[in-house]
């Protein structure tokens, strides 16, 4: 299909009818400092050869391309088996979108239902939604859900130690919401929340707690100890997961007293892919099931006897009056989704587990082995799952010789923590065998 661009005559009469003289008044609000610097030096266009030599090139100096990596920081890297992409690309699937029309979207709803059904067990909670955009949307709307169901309580405690994207994220949520007040609660020495902050901090005005676990640090919270303090004020107790893969070796929040979990469902048969597409897992307890964004498929049985799939619950703005809605959430990610429910199904639960004892056994291995030649130390000695943080001298002068050794050996915490300006995070996962680990200890001793 070609692509024709408006004539002059078309533009004049736009602005006519927008009651401007030029195009540039349509941009009249925006700052002059931004407009001056918007235009973009495009190059002439190319021959679809030249075009493809020239990505070539420019892929070429991309110098992480074959590099062994030990980034975490809320994305991972695990083994997707060939299975999921395959089914994920039938075109009943590949093709299908959000069911508007759910009484002839079976399938599309069949799939939802089992996600919600996995992401419920995972979680350990009694429901679970279908489907956030990622765990960092999914963590705004959990808070934006604790307020829903305090509706006297407009505070919100955040732990600094979540992820800092997710605290921005969230930070952007709440901007239109009036009244909304975040205040965030430090981390002690064992990485993990201050639990006396956090008991000096609670009172009757706040809503919820939120805090991530593995935190940013890759530290398991004490989620049953928070959750018990912030039960005694009658705040809701919210956690996010941004490694998916530890709810398979971790008690579930559910367990552990959480109100309402969210996390990253990246890990779970999703590859990296410069930074996405991610899918949010979100699950509450049930009696706040009406507070629940998005929406949430249910099974029924038709006239006939005959098992079906419904939209038992539908609050976004699409289905409802908008002032009722309980999120503007106007997609759904169900082909993302759909990829971790095909990976639940072949990794199994026993699977699962093995997956998560060999993460976990590989990280501490890593640490033991990173720290062995004395340069650098864990720096925090509560528990943790495939992510860790050392600190020693001079983190950024350390990573650059090891990427110039071929190896991407983690993320340096100083420009999200300044106190932490001599730590780094590193991330192992069953991707990495002995001799990588015995690689990264080498380039960083």
């Amino acid at each position: 299909m070609r692509f024709l661009p408006q004539t002059e005559e078309t533009v004049r009469r736009m602005l006519d009818v927008v009651g401007v003289e030029a195009v540039d008044d349509v941009f009249r609000d925006v700052p002059k400092r931004l407009r001056e610097t918007a235009a973009i030096a495009l190059p002439a266009g190319l021959p679809e050869q030249a075009t493809l030599a020239r990505l070539a090139e420019l892929g070429e100096r991309n110098r992480a391309v074959g590099a062994l990596s030990f980034l975490g920081a809320g994305a991972y890297q695990h083994f997707v088996p060939a299975a999921v992409d395959n089914l994920l690309q039938r075109a009943e699937f590949y093709s299908a979108y959000t069911p508007y029309q759910p009484e002839v979207s079976q399938g599309t709803l069949q799939a939802i239902f089992e996600f919600q059904t996995m992401v419920a067990l995972l979680l350990g909670l009694d429901v679970a939604n279908a489907s956030m955009y990622d765990g960092a949307s999914a963590a705004a709307e959990a808070a934006l859900m604790a307020l829903r169901v305090q509706r006297k309580r407009e505070r919100l405690i955040v732990a600094r130690s979540l992820h800092p994207q997710y605290r921005e994220v969230l930070a952007t949520y709440l901007q239109g919401v009036a009244g909304a007040e975040v205040v965030e609660v430090g981390f002690d020495e064992s990485g993990r929340v201050d639990r006396a902050a956090l008991a000096a901090m609670l009172d009757e005005r706040c809503a919820g707690i939120l805090v991530g676990t593995p935190n940013f640090f890759g530290v398991i919270e004490d989620v049953a100890g928070l959750s018990g303090i912030a039960r005694q004020h009658g705040a809701l107790t919210i956690t996010a997961t941004a490694e998916s893969m530890a709810l398979a070796a971790v008690r579930s929040p559910g367990d552990c007293g959480a109100d309402i979990a969210v996390a990253e469902g990246q890990s779970l048969g999703v590859p990296l892919s410069y930074g996405g597409p991610g899918v949010g897992l979100f699950a509450a307890r049930d009696r706040y099931v009406r507070a629940l964004p998005g929406r949430l498929v249910g099974e029924a049985v038709d006239g006939d006897g005959r098992r079906g799939y419904v939209l038992t619950l539908a609050t976004r703005e699409q289905h409802i009056r908008r002032e009722r809605a309980t999120s503007n959430i106007c997609t759904n990610q169900g082909l993302i989704a759909l990829a971790v429910t095909i990976y639940l199904a072949l990794v199994g639960k026993q699977g699962l587990l093995d997956l998560g004892r060999l993460n976990l056994e590989r990280a501490h291995r890593a640490r033991e082995r990173v720290c062995a030649g004395g340069r650098w130390q864990a720096r925090f000695a509560a528990p943790f799952f495939n992510e860790f943080t050392v600190r020693g001298v001079d983190v950024d002068a350390a990573l650059c010789r090891a990427r110039d050794a071929g190896v991407v050996a983690g993320t340096a915490l100083g420009e999200w923590y300044p106190e932490l300006e001599d730590s780094m995070t590193v991330a192992v996962t069953e991707m990495h065998g002995d001799s990588d680990i015995d690689r990264l200890a080498e380039v960083l001793d």
